[in-house]
C-alpha cells in the first residue's frame, strides 16, 4: 500500500527487521505513526533500534508494538524511557480495522519492517501483513537469491 521511496535521502532507516522477508511472505503493508517520548526518538536518531524479535497486536481496538528495543538515551539521566516498553501505532479506524480483520480471519500476523523518519522528521513505521513460511519455502527463497546473485556475476564477468 505505502511504500517507503529507496532514493528519498531524507527517509533515514533507525531500524529494520531483514529476517521478517526471509520468515513471512509479506502480502500488504501499512505506514505507522508510533507514539514515542523525546528520548526514544533522541535514540532512535542515533540509529541504535532493535526490531528483530517485535510484532504488532490488536488490544481493546488499538495496535501496539510490543518487544521492539530502543535503548536508553544517555543524556536524558532520569527522565528516560523503559527500553522494551509497549507503543501504541497511529493508524486511523479504517487501516485497524483491516489489519484486525486479516490477523483473526485469516491467521496472519502483523511484522513490523522498518522504522524510519519521513520526509518531515517523523518516525515512522513499515508494518507488513505477513504469513508464515513454511521450511521448503524458505529454501526456495534461499535458491532464487543464490541463483541471481551468480546470474550477476556471470553477465558481470562476460560484460
Amino acid at each position: 500500500m505505502n511504500q517507503v521511496k529507496k532514493s528519498d535521502p531524507n527517509n533515514r532507516v533507525a531500524a529494520e527487521n531483514r529476517k521478517a522477508r526471509f520468515s513471512y511472505e509479506i502480502l500488504d503493508t501499512v505506514e505507522a505513526g508510533l507514539v514515542l517520548t523525546g528520548t526514544e526518538v533522541k535514540s532512535l536518531r542515533q540509529g541504535q533500534a532493535n526490531i528483530q524479535e517485535s510484532y504488532a497486536t490488536n488490544e481493546g481496538g488499538e495496535i501496539w508494538l510490543i518487544n521492539s528495543y530502543v535503548p536508553e538515551y544517555l543524556q536524558a539521566n532520569r527522565f528516560n524511557h523503559e527500553p522494551r516498553r509497549r507503543r501504541k501505532l497511529l493508524l486511523n479506524k479504517r487501516e485497524m480495522a483491516r489489519l484486525t480483520q486479516s490477523t483473526e480471519r485469516e491467521g496472519m500476523t502483523m511484522v513490523p519492517l522498518k522504522i524510519y523518519f519521513n520526509d518531515k522528521g517523523r518516525a515512522k513505521l513499515l508494518l507488513g501483513v505477513a504469513r508464515g513460511k513454511k521450511l521448503h519455502d524458505k529454501r526456495e527463497t534461499e535458491k532464487q537469491r543464490d541463483w541471481a546473485r551468480e546470474k550477476g556475476r556471470l553477465l558481470k564477468e562476460r560484460g
